[in-house]
């Protein structure tokens, strides 16, 4: 089952979105340099504020859930953390990153006490609440880093950070601020954790060539780490068994955004409109989920990439050309969890460039694959 909705009449595209606790109230980006934050009732959706103090393109969202405090970063090289009044409207407050190109990312830690940030300008800015001077400071990871990030995501501990670039590199870094936190403990992937200390790095390439990175996400007990990239594989690097890397090529148009919903399930989604999960099973991931019912099997291969070859080949505009069977009608940007977490997760939300957020029922699709194939 998938609930979908729409904002503002409009199909303007979603560049990423971001729940409260309660999974009441969504911060949208509609592709602009503007927050939208709605509340919802029942089925409807009622705007109640706009953020827009950006003045560039919002790039990315985060919402705190336990401090209820918004992060964003946007293409004008700068970060917000929006706090709420009481009358209910935000309020922001600048940080300071110190790039000089666009800001790509953003993560709250899972304490909520630090933020970090991904750019063009080949660095992460770790970010930090400086009580004295009451405001957001940043300390930047630069080295070995050599290209744009793409991603990032937090360890369980609070300390470890991954990274995902275009220099089709995977790296985990320590964030450590000891102005803020207590001395870490060890972990499986490494004990020594200076603020910047490189603890593992992982190239996105091998026979099938390779891609920048897209996601990538820690499972819920910090040992593996997912990432998609735009070679449309699926890669995941276990640290208890001395960072083996299981690699699923696959046919499906390249993959956006990812997130684990079990110890052993990976959700997917990307350029080929359908959220996918996939399961590890011994040393390989398998298919074991379609979340989209309205898919159906097709000898003739998927049918967004058939879609591609027939507007590039005719220049073909008429509607059978357009229209995908799927609910997505264009790439799927941003995963997030709807209800539960990364160790069981019952239900996920979707956005994408078609404008639509749908949220999907896992358990409700267990066998949807299996019905699927028999189509």
């Amino acid at each position: 089952m998938a609930e979908t909705f729409t904002f503002g009449g409009t199909l303007t595209p979603i560049t990423c979105h971001a729940w409260n606790k309660e999974r009441n109230q969504i911060a949208i980006s509609p592709n602009n340099n503007e927050i939208h934050i709605y509340k919802r009732n029942n089925n409807e959706w009622k705007i109640v504020d706009i953020l827009n103090q950006h003045d560039l393109r919002v790039m990315g969202i985060d919402w705190a859930e336990n401090t209820n405090r918004i992060v964003s970063c946007a293409a004008d090289r700068n970060a917000y953390v929006w706090k709420q009044g009481e009358d209910g409207k935000w309020k922001p407050t600048l940080v300071l990153l110190r790039i000089n190109r666009a800001a790509t990312c953003v993560k709250w830690s899972p304490a909520e006490n630090k933020f970090a940030v991904g750019s063009g300008a080949r660095l992460i800015s770790v970010c930090y609440f400086e009580s004295e001077n009451d405001w957001w400071v940043s300390k930047h990871i630069k080295k070995p880093i050599r290209s744009t990030i793409t991603t990032l995501d937090w360890h369980p501990n609070n300390i470890l950070l991954a990274a995902g670039s275009t220099d089709y590199k995977v790296r985990i870094f320590s964030a450590y601020i000891k102005d803020i936190e207590e001395q870490p403990s060890p972990t499986p992937w490494g004990n020594r954790m200076p603020l910047g200390n490189l603890m593992a790095e992982f190239k996105n390439s091998s026979t099938y060539g390779g891609g920048w990175i897209n996601d990538v996400r820690f499972s819920s007990d910090g040992n593996k780490i997912c990432w998609v990239s735009h070679d449309s594989c699926i890669n995941v690097a276990d640290a208890a068994s001395s960072n083996t890397i299981i690699r699923c090529k696959t046919e499906f148009l390249p993959f956006l955004a990812c997130e684990w919903i079990s110890l052993t399930s990976i959700i997917v989604a990307g350029h080929s409109c359908v959220p996918l999960v996939y399961t590890l099973q011994g040393e390989k991931l398998v298919l074991s989920n379609k979340l989209d019912k309205s898919q159906k099997k097709e000898s003739g291969g998927i049918s967004a990439m058939r879609i591609f070859q027939s507007l590039d080949r005719n220049l073909r505009t008429e509607n059978s050309d357009t229209l995908v069977d799927s609910i997505h009608q264009n790439a799927i940007t941003c995963i997030r969890l709807y209800a539960g977490d990364k160790l069981n997760s019952s239900r996920v939300s979707t956005s994408g460039i078609d404008g639509q957020l749908v949220i999907w029922d896992i358990d409700s699709n267990i066998n949807s694959l299996m019905q699927a194939l028999k189509m």
